[in-house]
């Protein structure tokens, strides 16, 4: 194999600046950690500071470089500043990644005003206003990686999850304007859409309702928080340099 091929396959991600949202716990803290294991100098964001503090410490021992940012997504002004910050202190962004996302399941007839509104806030709101933040340096730089999380929901609709799926099919729609918008500044945005994750949102299902969700996946497990992170690190790393506006569903086979 010659040194160019191995230069493509890399996930060396030394000398990289990275924002994770929702970095606190599940998913983000999975991905943030992973970003750093790989090198890269990861702004962990999350309204949970005391959680969030665990995940920057748990970087930081196993020798990665991270810093814990209050940030709550849907406040546009403490977004830019976020940005701005990360930007000055480390000269410079290379990879968002946006993970915030939150749940208020009910049927649609039943569902409240602030149900609909708080998730799309968070979820649909905190990823553009992320993205718009972000897209400002990375194009003055002329290079960046933005990374949504998605999910299957959004894909295929879930019962009960109007708000969530809606919220998810916006994620990947903006997804796939932003990636035609920004290609010419050597810009890719992608997103990753997980199925059923092992995570603390997905134990409130419960014992039986899993069991049952087990049965519809055909590699009948749900996936861990590092299977979402390894993708995120390949969509992250030059290896994926030629990828753009594409959704990757890590599901165990759900949607195949």
């Amino acid at each position: 194999m010659t040194d160019q091929i191995k230069s493509r396959i890399t996930t060396d991600l030394t000398g990289k600046v990275a924002i994770v949202t929702g970095a606190a716990r599940g998913l983000g803290r999975a991905i943030a950690e992973s970003l750093a294991a790989a090198g890269a100098q990861v702004a962990c964001v999350d309204v949970d500071a005391e959680t969030l503090a665990e995940t920057v410490k748990a970087i930081e021992a196993n020798g990665g470089t991270a810093e814990a940012v209050a940030c709550d997504v849907t406040d546009s002004d403490r977004v830019t500043r976020v940005v701005k910050d990360v930007v000055e202190k480390w000269d410079g962004l290379h990879i968002l990644v946006n993970n915030a996302g939150i749940t208020r399941d009910g049927l649609v007839v039943r569902m409240k005003d602030d149900q609909w509104d708080t998730v799309l806030g968070i979820n649909l709101r905190g990823t553009f206003l992320f993205t718009r933040a972000a897209a400002r340096p990375m194009m003055k730089g002329r290079q960046g990686r933005i990374i949504n999380i998605a999910r299957v929901s959004g894909l295929m609709g879930n019962a009960g999850q109007a708000n969530y799926s809606a919220s998810k099919a916006g994620v990947i729609g903006l997804t796939r304007t932003v990636a035609k918008e920004l290609a010419d500044r050597n810009i890719t945005v992608n997103a990753v859409a997980p199925g059923f994750i092992a995570t603390e949102m997905t134990a409130k299902l419960g014992d039986e309702v899993i069991e049952e969700v087990k049965k519809m996946i055909p590699l009948g497990r749900l996936g861990e928080p590092q299977d979402i992170a390894d993708a995120v690190l390949y969509l992250a790393s030059d290896a994926a340099q030629f990828i753009t506006g594409q959704v990757l569903p890590i599901d165990g086979g759900l949607t195949g």
